[in-house]
């Protein structure tokens, strides 16, 4: 028997009609299991010699209220009698009173507004974007976007064949983004010549923060369709935000992003893929030693956070929008997104990255390269290049510093010695010429 109350396990002391919210807001989740006669603590209380009458009761109310049948079973422990209800999971929406109720963790909440909206779409065997936008029409189509997902697409090898159609009422018809004349939401968000015009958050925005998130430094709005997104996102952190790391292959400098590469790329397409497009924009935030993506919109009911660091199954909130990414080549569709992000952080940056629920959202933290990297707060940029290149060669002189920083032989020779007080380095060698300095092990 479980002693904690859970997704799927509630205890009451005794029962009260009020508790067919708590049975409503199984059938609408998971299903779960209602103990009556356990209190909040797990200790069995009893029902004071009423459990006879509630077996025939509860069954009667469940019925006459809910509309639903569930299990109600008579149990025992050490000669004291509860009652536990086996409430299954509906595919159908159950209400109370008129109210829809939703079972979240171990609490019940009453569903309204947007949350009430997404509730009974998904409970119809729809999701937000394939529902019809009444405002477009084909006029609001952009050829240009269409040529690009051809193109895409015939390149990824999964619609090969796209390339050779000319029609782009065909191109939608073929993607299941026409429902009877009506553009679906997807289309427009993909195809729109102007996607925000219809559906104002759907751009994302990017800021650099200095010492505090009260500290915005600069930012930027990213719209157009959400292809254009991705594509103009990737290169304005590239262009804009993100100093380059300098390292060495051989002689020749190469300098490559604070963040992996991909881990950045996956991040924008699953933020691009399962936000809440009738909610908040999405953010990246960056820092000096991290970056955070905040999407509006939770996890699939039945995927935990915990469950992003394993391979799990594919659950977008937006799977016309999944589906049209896959056919272009941009996303993989077996749930290892962020089983990837997780596996790059960890080889690349040396941490792991961090996903948690807040705000009403789902926010994923990606530490930086260089924090990751223990190093002395006095070193700067010059330095830190050249332990890389030693790393790489061994050793180094004054001259080769030099060339590799593009500096001068007296803040060469400065910088040296510095890291040659603080331990990193060794210098060996008598005279000026014959110096060379390696790491100090």
């Amino acid at each position: 028997m479980v002693k904690k109350e859970n997704q799927n396990i509630e205890f009451k002391e005794s029962w009260s009609d009020d508790y067919l919210k708590w049975v409503a807001g199984f059938c609408n989740g998971l299903g779960g299991k209602i103990y009556i006669g356990i209190d909040d603590n797990g200790n069995y209380v009893g029902l004071k010699n009423k459990a006879q009458k509630l077996l025939e009761d509860i069954p009667n109310k469940l019925v006459q209220h809910l509309g639903v049948v569930c299990e109600v079973n008579l149990k025992h422990k050490n000669k004291i009698e509860y009652l536990e209800i086996k409430v299954p999971k509906y595919t159908v929406p159950i209400s109370y009173n008129g109210k829809y109720y939703f079972r979240s963790g171990a609490t019940k909440q009453e569903l309204k507004g947007k949350a009430l909206e997404q509730f009974l779409l998904k409970k119809s065997g729809k999701t937000w974007d394939m529902m019809p936008e009444n405002l477009a029409s084909l006029k609001d189509i952009d050829t240009k976007a269409i040529a690009r997902f051809k193109k895409l697409a015939s390149n990824s090898l999964r619609l090969k064949s796209i390339a050779q159609e000319r029609n782009n009422l065909a191109v939608l018809n073929n993607l299941n983004l026409l429902d009877g004349k009506k553009l679906k939401r997807a289309a427009v968000l993909l195809f729109a010549k102007d996607p925000q015009k219809f559906f104002i958050g759907s751009s994302l925005k990017i800021g650099k923060f200095g010492n505090s998130d009260n500290d915005l430094i600069f930012q930027d709005e990213v719209s157009g369709n959400l292809i254009e997104i991705t594509e103009r996102a990737i290169e304005l952190l590239d262009k804009k935000y993100f100093p380059s790391l300098i390292s060495y292959q051989g002689i020749y400098r190469k300098e490559e992003w604070p963040y992996p590469y991909e881990a950045i790329r996956e991040a924008i397409l699953n933020a691009i893929v399962h936000r809440d497009y009738s909610g908040d924009t999405t953010l990246i935030s960056i820092y000096n030693d991290k970056i955070v993506f905040w999407n509006d919109g939770k996890l699939h009911e039945d995927i935990s956070l915990e469950d992003l660091k394993t391979k799990h199954p594919s659950r977008p909130n937006n799977p016309k929008i999944a589906e049209v990414f896959y056919k272009a080549g941009l996303i993989e569709a077996w749930g290892r997104g962020t089983l990837n992000i997780i596996q790059l952080c960890k080889k690349e940056a040396n941490k792991e990255p961090y996903f948690e629920s807040i705000s009403g959202g789902t926010q994923l933290t990606i530490y930086s390269k260089v924090s990751a990297i223990k190093k002395d707060e006095k070193l700067n940029a010059r330095q830190i290049n050249t332990l890389s290149y030693i790393k790489e060669h061994g050793e180094i002189n004054n001259s080769t510093y030099q060339i590799i920083n593009k500096t001068n032989e007296k803040t060469a020779y400065r910088d040296l010695s510095e890291l040659v007080s603080l331990n990193f380095l060794v210098k060996l060698g008598q005279t000026k010429q014959s110096t060379i300095y390696k790491l100090k092990k």
